[in-house]
């Protein structure tokens, strides 16, 4: 793990996120007090978020409404 300031990180930026991509964590310090901590992803933030997930599919036995509404017109009386 690193601690360096933020004046540090802005001039180094590139091998300070070429550490993190070797694993390392990089705590930034802005006038001495942790701001941000940068961590290698791990496999579970890679994923998509739930809302942008599949959700499951719902099934319902019977007939459709489609085919509902179709027998239903097929039965009417013509007057």
């Amino acid at each position: 793990m690193k601690t360096v300031s933020f004046t540090e990180f802005r001039a180094n930026a590139a091998s300070y996120l070429d550490d993190v991509e070797r694993g390392q964590t990089v705590i930034l310090l802005r006038h001495g007090k942790p701001i941000a901590e940068i961590h290698p992803v791990t496999a579970a933030a890679g994923r998509a978020p739930s809302w942008q997930r599949a959700g499951p599919r719902l099934v319902v036995k019977g007939t459709g409404l489609a085919a509902a509404i179709l027998g239903e017109r097929g039965r009417e009386d013509v007057f």
